[in-house]
């Protein structure tokens, strides 16, 4: 820091400030400031840092499903991206079951390295269930779920996104059409097919929704389920739960020689970047990851900032009345037409 201050020919405390986005830094200081640290390839050392402010600057992320599905892993990614851009470090933790020690265990993990929040990313009930039985002694925000009864946390309007896709389909012609499901025990499955049935009953009286059993969100299973669901010679379409398993759908179609739009309609959720590459290129629902990512991080360092500022500690209910949680709005989802339907 001394040279820094040498190179930019300010003092010491106000390189300090820079690093700590002090409001009394004129702009033309700052600017010079980091310029210097540029040229010199400084980093601040965050363990000197943690014990001359008290403070990590970071965030824990719980993470409670498989790093290679799509959402979960989206959702940490933008998870990451809006915490540097808050100035926060993120370090994560991967539950290794559903159990309540299992959840404990990540979470002492996490606590190790004095982290200030906790964003869970767990979209599965079992590990909600899991996580409503620990204390946890800093603030927290979930990034999950569907906005259902007695759910807190940050996230995609999944019961909307699951009607645009059927409204399209009801708006394309099809009366007899079928939901593959995700897994059960998932909110936005609950959440995508409750979407679902609203808008077939909306539909009118000629409208047949049929629902499918559990996939388990890969290729295989929506082959699979799509090859039962095929069996019915009258459906023409199918609105998948998610990507992968609107892949194995029109795997299933080519394999019983119905062709995808002509002969069936298929639209998938989440709009995965191979979607539009799909043969053909899949209508889709999509999901906006990164502000969920920044709508998540924004409420959590809120939360973070605000029980600071009153010296307390608490859990994630512990500031109140904030201008984030009162415009808690879902993040709306947006229906991407291409040519499956």
């Amino acid at each position: 820091m001394r040279e820094v201050a040498a190179a930019a020919g300010v003092s010491r405390q106000t390189v300090s400030r820079v690093l700590n986005d002090h409001p009394s830094i004129r702009p033309d200081t700052r600017e010079r400031v980091l310029a210097a640290m540029a040229e010199l390839n400084f980093r601040p050392n965050r363990a000197a840092r943690m014990l001359t402010t008290a403070r990590s600057r970071t965030i824990g992320v719980l993470a409670a499903s498989a790093s290679s599905l799509f959402g979960p892993a989206s959702s940490l990614d933008a998870v990451e991206n809006a915490a540097r851009e808050a100035g926060y470090f993120v370090t994560v933790a991967h539950v290794s079951g559903p159990e309540v020690a299992a959840v404990e265990a990540a979470l002492d993990h996490l606590m190790a390295q004095a982290v200030e929040g906790i964003v869970v990313i767990a979209p599965q009930q079992r590990v909600q269930d899991a996580m409503a039985a620990v204390s946890l002694q800093v603030p927290s925000v979930t990034l999950h779920g569907a906005g259902l009864a007695g759910d807190d946390g940050v996230f995609v309007d999944q019961v909307e996104g699951a009607r645009l896709a059927t409204r399209h389909l009801l708006a394309t012609g099809h009366r007899r059409i079928a939901h593959l499901c995700g897994p059960g025990d998932w909110s936005e499955t609950r959440a995508r097919r409750d979407g679902f049935l609203e808008e077939i009953a909306a539909g009118g009286e000629d409208v047949t929704g049929i629902v499918s059993r559990e996939g388990d969100w890969t290729a295989e299973s929506g082959a699979a389920i799509g090859a039962e669901l095929l069996a019915d010679p009258e459906l023409t379409a199918i609105f998948s739960s998610n990507d992968q398993m609107a892949l194995g759908v029109l795997h299933a179609a080519r394999e019983a020689g119905r062709r995808v739009p002509e002969d069936l309609a298929v639209v998938g959720f989440d709009d995965i970047p191979e979607a539009a590459y799909f043969a053909p290129p899949l209508t889709t629902v999509k999901q906006d990851f990164a502000e969920l990512g920044r709508r998540c991080v924004a409420r959590l360092v809120e939360r973070i900032e605000g029980v600071g500022a009153v010296g307390g500690g608490g859990g994630a209910g512990s500031a109140t009345g904030s201008a984030t949680d009162s415009a808690a709005a879902p993040v709306p989802p947006q229906l991407v037409v291409r040519a499956s339907a």
